[in-house]
């Protein structure tokens, strides 16, 4: 059985505000998604622990910026290990809050992803049984101006038979190409565990990535 990288994430806090997170040092990869495309869960599978992000059958119940440590990532030989940690964005669009949380909300995260210079990428998790989203399009299009790695999970493959989540992913990837985005994809299954190390093994390469200046 292949070792999980980020077996061992635990809770730091959850933030209000981008000045609350941890010390802006290090790695971190932020998740992002809409509140009803199993984000929480796909937190869960990758760091194989359950309880880890809070998952309900109310969407939307992130509505903080909630950092996880993980232990440190070795360095090459002579360089120290690297402290990382990762950042679950508040779930966007579905979310039943008033409009002024929503605003304070849409300039955090913009802040966040502009400011936060340990973020090394985001995984954007997105329902592979719809199409992009207004949210989905934004952040990959924020993602591509400004050189940060972009990969998407397209998560509840488990609904679809193989072949239709394979030409799920093909559609994706075509789209991408076709409208220049550089993002990359693939399928994700928190319950029948489809994708899940292909996953953790991108989330460990974003974070060995460094910030375009």
């Amino acid at each position: 059985m292949t070792p999980n990288p980020l077996q061992g994430a635990q809770f730091i806090l959850a933030a209000h505000r981008i000045n609350q997170l941890p010390s802006d040092q290090g790695a971190e990869v932020a998740f992002a998604g809409r509140s009803n495309a199993g984000k929480s869960s796909a937190l869960n599978a990758l760091a194989g622990h359950k309880g880890l992000a809070r998952t309900s059958k109310t969407p939307g119940r992130t509505q903080q910026m909630v950092a996880f440590s993980l232990p440190p990532l070795k360095g090459d030989e002579g360089q120290a290990p690297l402290d990382i940690r990762l950042i679950d964005l508040p779930g966007y669009g579905y979310a039943k809050v008033p409009e002024p949380l929503r605003e304070h909300w849409k300039q955090e995260i913009d802040a966040y992803l502009n400011h936060r210079r340990s973020l090394r990428g985001v995984v954007l998790i997105v329902d592979i049984r719809h199409p992009l989203k207004e949210f989905d399009r934004m952040m990959l299009d924020f993602c591509f101006h400004t050189h940060l790695p972009c990969h998407v999970l397209l998560t509840k493959a488990d609904k679809l038979s193989r072949n239709q989540a394979q030409q799920a992913l093909a559609a994706m990837r075509k789209q991408f190409a076709s409208e220049g985005l550089q993002a990359t994809a693939q399928v994700f299954s928190s319950q029948a565990g489809t994708g899940v190390d292909e996953a953790r093994n991108m989330v460990v390469q974003l974070l060995r990535t460094e910030r375009p200046e």
